[in-house]
């Protein structure tokens, strides 16, 4: 892989770590403010929310932008929004602050992971991918546990300033390292629009942000599971959402992988396996050990979504990744706020522990939108599970002659 990926994934790094870096500090910011954690759960899900409004917006308005000179722009963002976050009087200003990068977020990830994928191979494209989003994996590893310990060991100030900090470093090595990126393609916006009538393209963007949805419902809200159901300190808790992570790390690479040899099947796995560890966790949730256990496998499993997401996005769009890359990411995002809104009634309503069936229900949803299929791409899927049973057939009559 080349440097630049790299690179890019350090900057993705930075970004989610300040989206996500939220979720372990969210119950000392509603202690502070004196707010309900359902209600800081809007730090992040009024995040997302924007992040899905604006998404496609944002992409096309800067399409003819310098794609390294944007990237630079997103991360200068959201040091300076860490910045106003850690230095907020009250839970308004702190809103403000965590919404205003949202509106760049997506034109990073919409940009970098098309990068990407126009790098390497077209075959080796999720594999080139799943390094970007590596990332993501990286940061619930070191920033999301980091920022949590750095609030139990300081306050939760002071975890924005490391965020903003990993964004600050980030800016600096893709400033020096990453060549210049102007955009030579004379693509109009007219012409991008013309994906938004591929109706695979919505099916799997539904799906998308319905299997979001439901990792998020739950996700959203780890830390305060954690501490309530678990018993667990604000160290233990650290060190669960670290072990969560490390093992995302794996995960990732290991879907990039899987969806490099069979895209529907990976998929699949997935949602089964997803909602399996949710059962889980449901079952053993009170029992320290063998909850330390469901996490580390849990992150395995979970950090794959992304990259599926992605990958099923994309793929039925190569005339407008870009744009189609925005899509995935608004309608990912949109899937944050709806889980995360989801999560926080049933816990308003029902507790904390119940947050899991509102998970489960939505990637059972997600799974069966897996079986659905519109226009050219049903007739294709028909098409190659046809060709699959010949070949099936071809064999089993070579194994009856031999």
């Amino acid at each position: 892989m080349k440097r630049s990926i790299y690179i890019m994934a350090l900057g993705a790094f930075g970004i989610i770590t300040t989206e996500f870096g939220i979720i372990g500090i969210m119950p000392a910011i509603a202690k502070h403010f004196n707010v309900s954690i359902d209600t800081a759960g809007w730090l992040l899900s009024g995040f997302a929310l924007t992040i899905a409004l604006t998404g496609p917006f944002s992409v096309l308005l800067t399409s003819k932008v310098n794609r390294k000179l944007m990237m630079c722009l997103v991360l200068l963002t959201f040091v300076a929004s860490n910045i106003l976050s850690a230095v907020s009087p009250n839970f308004t200003v702190l809103m403000i602050a965590r919404i205003l990068p949202a509106f760049l977020h997506p034109v990073f990830w919409a940009v970098a992971t098309v990068a990407a994928s126009k790098q390497v191979e077209p075959k080796d494209a999720p594999k080139a991918v799943s390094v970007v989003l590596g990332g993501l994996s990286v940061a619930t590893v070191l920033g999301v546990p980091i920022t949590t310990y750095i609030s139990e060991l300081v306050n939760w100030q002071a975890s924005f300033y490391v965020s903003g900090v990993i964004n600050l470093i980030a800016f600096a090595a893709l400033l020096a390292f990453v060549p210049s990126m102007p955009v030579t393609e004379n693509q109009s916006v007219k012409s991008q629009l013309v994906i938004l009538k591929k109706g695979q393209m919505w099916v799997n963007l539904v799906a998308t942000m319905i299997m979001i949805a439901g990792i998020f419902a739950t996700y959203s809200f780890l830390a305060e599971y954690l501490g309530k159901i678990s018993s667990m300190n604000g160290t233990e808790i650290s060190l669960m959402l670290l072990l969560f992570g490390a093992t995302g790390i794996a995960g990732n690479w290991v879907t990039g992988i899987a969806l490099s040899k069979n895209v529907m099947l990976t998929t699949r796995f997935f949602l089964l396996s997803l909602i399996g560890v949710h059962v889980l966790a449901y079952i053993f949730g009170g029992l320290f050990i063998p909850m330390a256990a469901i996490v580390g496998i849990w992150g395995f499993i979970h950090t794959g979504g992304f990259l599926i997401g992605q990958t099923r996005s994309t793929s039925e769009a190569p005339e407008a990744p870009e744009l189609a890359a925005s899509l995935m990411v608004s309608f990912g995002n949109a899937g944050v706020t709806l889980g995360t809104f989801l999560g926080g009634v049933v816990i308003t309503h029902f507790g904390i522990h119940q947050v899991i069936w509102i998970s489960i229900l939505l990637l059972v949803v997600a799974l069966g939108l897996t079986y659905v299929f519109v226009g050219r791409r049903a007739a294709v899927t028909e098409n190659k599970r046809v060709d699959v049973e010949e070949q099936e057939m071809l064999m089993a009559e070579e194994a009856l002659e031999v």
